[in-house]
């Protein structure tokens, strides 16, 4: 489903910061508070909106680690079955399956470096994973958080 330039815009400001009244956003992008609020609630029937949500510094919840885990997995190994045995970890905060030699990559966030071992190890012992790779992240350089750049105005 495709967002017309007016959606894309309100799609943008909310991604930015999902607090913001539909008034502020209408004035952003030329449109009365009601006809905001239309759009997203229609954005939000069809699909295109998910949902609404709260970023957190993991710093700020004791998560002071962060590292990736490449997965190599065993054959026949289904993606439905990788997310089966990822979900069970809360310190799994987005795993993905990639091309490449590895078949899945793991992001983890961990209270400090004995917990990110623990966790890999625990992961590297399901039985769909044949071997990890890892890597620690030593400073996050970049973050977004929005669906992609803002529309021109």
């Amino acid at each position: 489903m495709p967002l017309n330039d007016l959606d894309e815009r309100i799609v943008h400001a909310l991604a930015e910061d999902a607090r913001r009244s539909y008034a502020d956003i209408g004035t952003e992008v030329g449109l009365s508070a009601p006809a905001v609020k239309r759009r997203v609630d229609r954005l939000r029937a069809q699909g295109a909106i998910t949902g609404f949500t709260v970023r957190v510094d993991p710093a700020a919840l004791g998560w002071e680690t962060e590292g990736f885990i490449e997965m190599y997995c065993r054959s026949n190994t289904s993606p439905e079955a990788i997310h089966r045995g990822l979900s069970r970890y809360p310190e799994v905060a987005s795993a993905s399956t990639v091309t490449g030699e590895a078949d899945a990559i793991v992001q983890i966030f961990a209270s400090d470096m004995r917990h990110f071992e623990r966790v890999l190890e625990r992961i590297a012992g399901e039985p769909f994973v044949e071997r990890t790779k890892s890597v620690l992240v030593l400073s996050p350089l970049l973050r977004r958080y929005s669906a992609g750049p803002p529309a021109s105005a």
